[in-house]
C-alpha cells in the first residue's frame, strides 16, 4: 500500500482554524470553549472517522493487508477455503498378561493420554494384517502378547500432539487386553490455517491454474489437509528404474504411517491436474528409524539426569521434525549438544551403531527410535 498522508485531530483543527482565520478581516476566537473552536472539533472527528473508513476500506482490498475474516472473504472468491484444524494420530500397543486366548480390539475402543486431555479412536486400518471388517476391529490371536493399532485424536488442534509414552489409559474396558501405550508420538495434529499459510497457498492456487505442472500437483496435495507432506519424483519408477511420462509421489501425514484413505484422496486430486497419457501412482512412506546413543558431559554445578534429559528430548524432537524426504546428518544431530546449558559434549556419540549419516531419500521418512542420553 502506498504511503497515505494522514492527519491527526489536532491538524485537522489547526487547518480548518488557518483557513477561517486567513479569509477573516479580523482577528477570529479560536478559544477552547468558542463557538468556532467547537464546530472546528466536530468537524474534525467526522473527518477522522471518514479517514479511518478509507483506511480500513484501503486493508481489506488486498489480501497483503488483510487479516481474519476478510483475508477468508478475499480468497474464498476464488473458490478457495481456509483448511479448518486437524486431529493427530499414531501408533498405540494393545498389551497383556495372558495370552491364552486371542483378543478382539474393537474399531471405536477408545484410549486416552495420561492427563486425560487426549482421547483417541481406534480407526480402520485395512493395511494391517490383523484388522478382519468381518470381526469389526483387530484381532490379537492366542499366545501373541501385544498388537500395534491405528488411533485418531477426536479433537482436533495442535494440542491432540502427544509425546511417545503418553497414551497409557484405557477408556473402552476390552476383553483380554490390560495395557495400551504409544511408542512413538501421536503427531499431525494442527491448528486451523493461519493468515500468512493461506496467503502463501493463494499464491499457489493461482499457479496452479496451469495444469500438468508441478505446483499444480503440490496444490492439489497440499489443499487435502494441513500437514501432509509430499515428495513428487518425476521420470521414474518406485524401483528407481528410468520411466518417462510417469512419476510418483510419496505422502505422509506426519505419523509415517498415513491411513490408506489418504493415498487414495491423494490420487483422487491428483488424477485431474496431470496431462493426457501421463501417468502416477502414489505411496506412503517408508520409515527409518533413528537410534541414538551417546554419553553427556555434565558441567560441575548442574544437575546431570536433567541435563540429560533435555539433551535426550532435543534429539528426539530434531528427528521426529525433520519430515519426509529428508536426511539425517551425523554432525548436526551431535552438534545439539551445544545448545544445551551445562552439556559439554557428548562421548561416544552413535547414530545406529554408528558415525554416518542417514541419507535423504524421497521415499523416506525419519523417526526416532532409542534416544539415549547417559
Amino acid at each position: 500500500m502506498a504511503t497515505l498522508n494522514l492527519k491527526s485531530i489536532v491538524t485537522f483543527v489547526e487547518n480548518q482554524a488557518a483557513a477561517i482565520q486567513a479569509n477573516a478581516s479580523a482577528l477570529i476566537d479560536f478559544s477552547v470553549g468558542s463557538i468556532l473552536r467547537a464546530t472546528a472539533e466536530a468537524n474534525a472527528a467526522v473527518a477522522m472517522w471518514l479517514q479511518g473508513m478509507v483506511l480500513q476500506v484501503l486493508a481489506v482490498s488486498r489480501l497483503a493487508t488483510s487479516f481474519g475474516s476478510d483475508v477468508d472473504t478475499f480468497v474464498n472468491d476464488y473458490g478457495l477455503f481456509r483448511l479448518s484444524s486437524s486431529a493427530s494420530a499414531g501408533l498405540v500397543t494393545f498389551s497383556r498378561i495372558q495370552t491364552t486366548n486371542s483378543a478382539l480390539i474393537p474399531v471405536g475402543a477408545q484410549v486416552q493420554s495420561a492427563d486425560g486431555t487426549q482421547t483417541f479412536t481406534v480407526i480402520v486400518d485395512t493395511t494391517n494384517p490383523n484388522y478382519s471388517a468381518v470381526l469389526g476391529g483387530f484381532l490379537i490371536p492366542a499366545g501373541v502378547a501385544a498388537l500395534a493399532v491405528q488411533v485418531s485424536a477426536v479433537a482436533t488442534g495442535s494440542a491432540t500432539n502427544v509425546v511417545a509414552g503418553g497414551v497409557n489409559r484405557l477408556l473402552t474396558s476390552i476383553s483380554g487386553v490390560d495395557f495400551v501405550n504409544n511408542a512413538g508420538p501421536m503427531s499431525g495434529g494442527a491448528n486451523s490455517e493461519t493468515d500468512a499459510a493461506l496467503k502463501i497457498r493463494f499464491v499457489l492456487y493461482l499457479l496452479s491454474l496451469s495444469k500438468a505442472t508441478f505446483s499444480a500437483i503440490a496444490f492439489a496435495i497440499t489443499s487435502l489437509q494441513l500437514g501432509i507432506q509430499y515428495t513428487i519424483t518425476p521420470n521414474q519408477t518406485y524401483s528407481g528404474q528410468t520411466q518417462f511420462g510417469f512419476f510418483y509421489v510419496v505422502v505422509d501425514d506426519g505419523t509415517g504411517s498415513p491411513p490408506s484413505s489418504l493415498l487414495t484422496q491423494v490420487a483422487g486430486v491428483i488424477a485431474p491436474v496431470v496431462a493426457l497419457t501421463v501417468s502416477f501412482a502414489v505411496f506412503g512412506p517408508i520409515v527409518a528409524i533413528a537410534n541414538v546413543s551417546g554419553t553427556t558431559l555434565v558441567a560441575p554445578g548442574y544437575n546431570a539426569n536433567a541435563v540429560k534429559g533435555a539433551l535426550a528430548v532435543a534429539w528426539t524432537n530434531y528427528i521426529a521434525n525433520l519430515g519426509l524426504g529428508v536426511g539425517l546428518n551425523y554432525i548436526a544431530l551431535g552438534g545439539i549438544a551445544n545448545t544445551i546449558p551445562g552439556c559439554l559434549g557428548v562421548d561416544n556419540f552413535l547414530l545406529n551403531g554408528g558415525t554416518s549419516d542417514i541419507p535423504a531419500s524421497p521415499q523416506f521418512t525419519i523417526k526416532p527410535g532409542t534416544v539415549s542420553a547417559n
